[in-house]
């Protein structure tokens, strides 16, 4: 099979298309036929060494496409479905990969758009239960505009939480097309905040590591009621919780949204799709960071 693979640490010029054997899955794992897969910025931290220091390495966590072999003791789903999910091994930008964790693709979704899903889903999903975030919670989440971003405005606002989030003004339409409430970052974010809540909020999610949260701490009334997925150093320094997936993922998350998008509340945007061969393209528009929604690789 064709595959997205470095052999050593550098910009998108190390990546290259390489032939490797066809994988085959293990007990409860699926093999799909790959029509799509995720692009995320661990894929690019990755490439950089900033992982592990393994070479070589294969590229990819989320993918979608049809289930074409079985493993053991598989029996919710058969050979011909149309299933999306994660690739533990980390080798999901690729002609095959074996899920580890999967679920049924949404109706209304093709696969681009199911490849978009996992990890931000998760992310959101673990994220929003390790704040507890519930009905009536006043939730902030900074850097709302991308795709974790968007997809925890819409998990939360699920939940019956109100949501405010912080964007360029470019985007505050779409933030307030999924629910929230927007305000511009950068200087004087905290006072146009307290504009809307002179109280403040209850919660405070980063996603963007912007190095905000010390407003956040003050906002959401102490480094207790705040998460972050992107800033550790941030999170070290102000005694903020942050959250990785090596702790526990949150992959109930998959199997829930599809509900949630049928009935039209949950969406998430893909910004791009580049072939497969064109994955060292698909990394160097990520890199600028000045993309709303998501970059997916087509396969086949």
């Amino acid at each position: 099979m064709k595959a997205a693979r470095f052999s050593r640490f550098g910009g998108p010029e190390v990546l290259e298309i390489v032939d490797l054997p066809d994988p085959h899955p293990g007990p409860g794992q699926v093999r799909i036929a790959v029509r799509a897969a995720g692009v995320n910025a661990s894929d690019w931290k990755k490439r950089q060494g900033l992982m592990d220091e393994e070479l070589p390495q294969t590229m990819g966590y989320e993918a979608a496409g049809v289930v074409d072999e079985l493993g053991a003791g598989v029996t919710d789903v058969a050979v011909g479905d149309r299933v999306f999910g994660f690739s533990t091994e980390g080798a999901a930008q690729a002609e095959l990969a074996v899920l580890s964790h999967y679920a049924p693709i949404p109706p209304s979704l093709d696969f681009p758009a199911a490849a978009a899903l996992p990890a931000a889903v998760e992310t959101a999903t673990r994220a929003l239960d390790q704040l507890g975030v519930a009905g009536g919670s006043r939730l902030l989440v900074n850097g709302a505009s991308g795709s974790v971003g968007s997809a925890a405005v819409q998990l939360a606002v699920a939940r019956g939480a109100r949501v405010i989030g912080t964007a360029s003004p470019a985007n505050h339409a779409y933030l307030r097309s999924l629910g929230a409430e927007p305000v511009a970052y950068g200087e004087g974010m905290a006072e146009r905040l307290r504009a809307l809540e002179p109280e403040g909020v209850d919660l405070a999610l980063d996603v963007a590591g912007s190095g905000v949260l010390p407003e956040l701490i003050e906002l959401a009334g102490g480094p207790e009621q705040v998460l972050t997925v992107a800033d550790f150093a941030g999170a070290q320094k102000y005694g903020v919780r942050f959250s990785r997936g090596d702790a526990g993922r949150a992959l109930h998350a998959l199997a829930g949204i599809g509900e949630l998008t049928e009935a039209g509340r949950f969406s998430l945007p893909v910004a791009r799709t580049f072939p497969l061969a064109e994955v060292a393209e698909a990394h160097r528009v990520g890199e600028t960071g000045r993309v709303r929604g998501k970059l997916v690789l087509v396969v086949g």
